[in-house]
């Protein structure tokens, strides 16, 4: 079984702070749209989030915290999806960041065999990934260690192998940092429903 985790952590500073996966395209939030994609292929999906859960209540389903290791990045939401992955039966978990409302509906698919993340035009997409829910014992370990916390330094170090996804139609994993970000998501939306 595969599960999911849309890791949702972001402080959004460049966009005046908040949760970006809360950001409305389309007339729809950003999350409400990669959970709409993700249920097409994978039946068990959580959310990593820090702060109160409540604010994600409307979409029904878990919400994880990062833990001991609040403030170690996305490693650490990963980690956390990883262990409730565990718990529900799981035996791969998909990491997608909370800001990518265009991924494939087959993204899991065309990620396996885990350990692998996604790339597009030439860069690395590393929490766009197919996980092994066995790495997370040496995930724990390395964030209790020192050094980076870089997601593909981590994804390498197990033998991650990098997949490459067309960007015939836009980028699939286009995402929002910036107003400008936001407004060009915006616009794709806009183009592929006229």
């Amino acid at each position: 079984m595969i599960a999911a985790v849309i890791l949702a952590g972001g402080e959004a500073r460049r966009l005046g702070g908040g949760d970006k996966p809360l950001l409305e395209i389309g007339g729809t939030t950003l999350l409400a749209r990669i959970l709409q994609v993700l249920a097409t292929e994978i039946e068990s999906i959580a959310i990593s989030a820090n702060g109160d859960p409540q604010r994600f209540v409307v979409f029904d389903v878990p919400v994880l915290n990062d833990g001991a290791f609040l403030g170690f990045g996305p490693l650490a939401g990963i980690l956390a999806g990883l262990d409730w992955a565990a718990r529900v039966g799981a035996s791969r978990m998909l990491s997608v960041p909370g800001d990518t409302p265009f991924i494939p509906p087959d993204l899991a698919r065309r990620l396996a065999p885990a350990p692998a993340f996604a790339a597009s035009g030439g860069r690395a997409h590393p929490a766009v990934a197919l996980w092994p829910v066995s790495c997370r014992t040496a995930l724990r370990e390395h964030l209790s260690g020192p050094g980076s916390r870089s997601v593909i330094g981590f994804a390498e170090s197990i033998g991650a192998r990098r997949v490459e996804f067309s960007q015939q139609r836009g980028d699939p994993f286009m995402n929002v940092n910036t107003p400008a970000d936001l407004a060009a998501v915006q616009q794709r939306s806009d183009t592929s429903r006229g």
